[in-house]
């Protein structure tokens, strides 16, 4: 499940890398920083999700009234049933994505029960007008799964990217779930199960539960109050009559927009749509709720958390989507973000670890504005608070600079020629112009921006970013003790027959999925290696006039770091931010706000400049990774900083449960188990760290990947121009980690008092690495097991035949010198036993027997047309380069992977399991309550 939510809201913390949590990068890089930052800034809980293969979207059809858009490459209908489509042509990669936006979320659900349209929304999927659950699963997960829907306050939308070539048969399980979604009491009376198990999950999450707790007092007698997730007591009342009537009230073809982008031809499309939604019929759409908002009362609240660090917050109502002055809220919330402004002056000055100004809710009546700043764990929040309070105070009595509101506006600018080089993201962004903002495209929204004045951003903050328009929260650390050995999994096992049976698919959806074929060939990336030793990687796309350069240094801070010396690289990655030796810190932001460029310098590095700009920012990327100032005064502070944070993460039950799980899986002294203190960062000196600096950070380590507009030869003469000065200086240090035995079995149990569920995670250490030939019979095994929603063996049975989960994940972590192979799921404690007797059962039978043709076929439909969805962006594109690249495989690795699924047997796949996989050998770690 992915939260789309999270683009709305200020959790980004741009800087602050929190890197003594990314121990288990190297052989766990599921448990690293980026898993740690998704629970504690926003992931799931700010949007109502399902986790699905399939896509449920609204359809329609009419009398074509299509209006050529200002753009060549975008086409628009209004159907005779009022169902709006856009259809926009990105030809990136040969992939589409079809988002379905229906007009109805959380403000349009019953009195008393709030999450009735997030419940609609996961009832989409156990069957449609003559689709089945199944069937719907198994269309999907052999389309390749990149399927899932979300529920907002105004909106729910189903989403999925698929091939391009696949479009019809995406629309047509599209068009059977708008004529009818069956909300039969027996399949709700499954997927309730499921459905509370999100419920828990969020209201585990601590930044959850202050955003639900602050809408409660922001909107208080609104149906802003309350959020589209829904509570259990809600959803045991809930019945499929009632989700049935809740369908035919809200889910018609006048209540929806339907959103097509990709390598598609736009006429061709809308008479498809015509097609296959024309004739379904308009419907009385019922009133909608007023929103009639009182003052704010002012107030502050203290909410415990199981974060390592302590936020504090004040929020502010703001004008709504629907008010005139919304673009100017955007901007003003930019430019109290910018860090060359006063609020992000905290972190240098040695008063936050990190701060940030953004949106967290954009209704259409109002909306809502914070400033953060992260905190040690055991400070006093009131001295940051005061600060931010005079800070913002100030802004609003005296006015913002002017030149941070132009850079601001040139950011909106930039962004929108960005957004189209990703297919899911333009047509989110469709999506949310039209859908969330009424908006006629995104080109509006920019527009909107360019036409915002200073003038006008001063009077939005002066008229709302006042203390009695002001909430004020704490969300404070709540240590845990140390991880509590448990007994482990124990009990006997009875072996069933494979749980899924093969599904007879409609004619139109097996004429094209039961034949397997090749992913289509995708461009050759130019390769380069420079005087110096870089590897430079060039991949030449013409879909917007926009450069991004992706960077990594081989680096291993567990080998590299000196004895006693740990955290040296935590320091280092944090004072890249503080400028260079000819630019300090603001002339260097502000370079780069000059080019409406993003950048960031350190082991891993990035830059996205519009191409006019592509050699000023290569260039501001370059003096930065190569001339750091490393001031000593943002040592001091740096340290300062760090120190106290880990002191805090040490006692966090995220840190306790990676520890527990890496001191299990790994053997004494093993440099994963190195441990970062506040003593080791504490010990330190800037000496130290520039000399780690100079041995560490080396061309010949590293790889950069150019995509975008510029040729092959223009990307090297502008890298070569202002990276070729950096030389290496001393032998290569050695950054692969050693291999590791078998561990042996073990479980424990880290209390976390704010959870609701059990996080469980089983994994073992499997004697193969990258490179070894099992690791693809096992990968597609693994899509046997789970990625296909209902159609594979653990969704089957861990969700949708018991409930026991919401999501589960069965994943090889492999890289050059060992391997993890890894479960993850979540469930009350009462369950946490029982899905792992399933997960158990279902590996051995991967074992004993071989996986059905059914399945096979699935399996390698499943990953054969994921490849080219893993080209749906730029992004996406630049970082499995940069990936592949920096591991040692050939950059045609999905190529030559794709043949081998392609001819791989039933027989391989059990081979592999026999003998890689241990039923018997996890690590059983559990965050949360004690499983029961």
């Amino acid at each position: 499940m992915t939260s789309r939510k999270l683009h709305n809201t200020a959790f980004t913390l741009r800087r602050f890398r929190f890197g003594a949590a990314a121990k288990l990068r190297l052989l766990i890089p599921n448990l690293t920083v980026a898993a740690l930052l998704l629970a504690v800034f926003g992931a799931a809980p700010f949007i109502a999700q399902t986790p699905a293969a399939g896509l449920h979207q609204a359809p329609a059809h009419a009398s074509v009234e299509v209006a050529a858009a200002a753009q060549s490459d975008v086409a628009r209908a209004t159907l005779d049933n009022g169902l709006k489509v856009v259809v926009v042509r990105n030809s990136l990669a040969p992939v589409v994505t079809v988002e379905q936006n229906y007009l109805v979320g959380g403000n349009e659900t019953p009195e008393g029960f709030p999450g009735m349209a997030h419940a609609q929304e996961h009832m989409a999927f156990r069957g449609c007008s003559g689709l089945t659950a199944d069937q719907i699963s198994a269309i999907f997960a052999q389309l390749g799964g990149f399927g899932n829907a979300d529920t907002q306050q105004s909106i729910t939308q189903y989403f999925s990217t698929v091939p391009a070539a696949d479009l019809d048969i995406a629309l047509r399980v599209d068009s059977a779930c708008m004529q009818n979604i069956e909300d039969s009491q027996q399949e709700w009376a499954q997927e309730k199960g499921a459905i509370e198990q999100e419920v828990a999950r969020d209201l585990s999450n601590p930044t959850y539960k202050f955003l639900t707790r602050l809408n409660q007092d922001m909107f208080s007698g609104t149906v802003y109050a309350h959020d589209a997730l829904g509570t259990k007591e809600s959803f045991d009342a809930t019945t499929g009559d009632m989700l049935k009537d809740f369908y035919r009230r809200w889910y018609g073809p006048n209540n929806a927009i339907l959103i097509i982008a990709g390598d598609v031809q736009p006429d061709a499309v809308l008479n498809k749509v015509k097609e296959l939604y024309g004739s379904i019929p308009r419907k009385q759409l019922p009133p909608r709720p007023e929103v009639n908002l009182q003052p704010v009362k002012s107030e502050s609240f203290m909410l415990e958390s199981n974060l390592s660090y302590l936020l504090a917050f004040i929020a502010y109502r703001m004008p709504g989507t629907d008010s005139p002055d919304f673009a100017a809220v955007r901007i003003l919330s930019d430019v109290l973000a910018s860090q060359r402004g006063n609020l992000y002056e905290m972190v240098p000055q040695g008063k936050a670890l990190q701060t940030e100004f953004g949106l967290a809710e954009t209704y259409h009546k109002a909306s809502v504005a914070f400033s953060v700043a992260v905190l040690p764990a055991g400070s006093d929040a009131a001295p940051a608070i005061a600060d931010m309070r005079k800070i913002i105070g100030d802004y609003a009595a005296n006015g913002v600079p002017a030149d941070l509101v132009e850079a601001a506006k040139r950011r909106v600018i930039a962004r929108a020629q960005f957004r189209r080089n990703s297919i899911p993201g333009l047509a989110e962004a469709w999506s949310d112009a039209l859908a969330a903002r009424g908006l006629n495209s995104p080109d509006e929204d920019v527009n909107m921006a360019r036409r915002v004045t200073t003038n006008d951003v001063n009077r939005v903050a002066k008229e709302y970013l006042t203390d009695k328009n002001s909430i004020t929260a704490t969300l404070k650390p709540v240590p845990t003790g140390e991880a509590v050995s448990d007994k482990g999994f124990g009990g006997t096992e009875q072996l069933t027959s494979p749980p899924t049976k093969p599904v007879e698919l409609p004619a139109w959806a097996a004429s094209r999925l039961l034949a397997l074929e090749q992913p289509p060939a995708v461009p050759t990336p130019d390769e380069m290696l420079l005087p110096n030793g870089i590897r430079l990687i060039v991949r030449h796309v013409t879909i917007s006039p926009t450069v991004t350069v992706l960077g990594n240094v081989r680096h291993n801070a567990d080998m590299e770091a000196p004895p006693g010396k740990e955290g040296i690289s935590d320091v280092l990655d944090e004072l890249f931010s503080y400028g260079t030796k000819t630019l300090d810190r603001i002339a260097f932001q502000k370079a780069l706000d000059d080019i409406a460029a993003d950048e960031s310098a350190g082991y891993d590095f990035s830059l996205e400049v519009l191409k006019e700009d592509f050699s000023r920012g290569v260039q501001l990327l370059a003096d930065n990774e190569l001339n750091p100032a490393l001031p000593a005064e943002a040592f001091s502070v740096t340290q300062q900083q760090l120190a106290p944070f880990i002191a805090g993460r040490m006692k966090s039950p995220s840190y306790r449960t990676e520890r527990a799980l890496a001191v299990a899986l790994l053997p004494p002294n093993d440099p994963v188990t190195r441990e970062v203190t506040p003593q080791t960062v504490s010990s330190l000196t800037l000496d130290d760290v520039k000399r780690y600096y100079a041995n560490t950070l080396r061309p010949d380590l590293t790889t950069i990947v150019v995509i975008g507009d510029v040729t092959p030869g223009e990307a090297r003469a502008v890298v070569e121009k202002w990276f070729g000065p950096w030389k290496s200086a001393g032998p290569k240090p050695d950054v692969d980690l050693p291999a590791v035995p078998p561990n042996k079995p073990s479980a424990a149990n880290v209390p976390d008092p704010t959870q609701l569920q059990d996080s469980v995670n089983l994994s073992e250490t499997i004697p193969i690495n990258r490179f070894d030939p099992d690791y693809y019979p096992l990968q597609l095994g693994n899509h046997v097991l789970g990625g296909g929603f209902y159609a594979t063996r653990l969704y089957h049975d861990l969700r949708q035949t018991t409930g026991y989960v919401y999501t589960v994940d069965v994943r090889i972590n492999a890289t050059k010198t060992r391997s993890v192979y890894t479960v993850t799921y979540a469930c009350d404690p009462k369950n946490t036993a029982k899905a792992r007797e399933l997960i158990q059962r279902d590996l051995i039978a991967m074992q004993k027997d071989e996986v059905t043709p059914a399945e096979l076929q699935q399996a390698k439909a499943l990953l054969l047309r994921q490849m080219p969805l893993g080209e749906s962006s730029e992004d996406s594109i630049a970082g499995g380069l940069l990936a592949r690249a920096q591991i040692g495989l050939p950059l045609d690795e999905p190529a030559r992977a794709a043949k081998l699924y392609f001819g791989m047997t039933a027989v391989q796949i059990r081979a592999a399991f026999a003998k890689r996989i241990r039923p018997d050998g996890f690590v059983q770690i559990v965050r949360g309550p004690a499983p029961q």
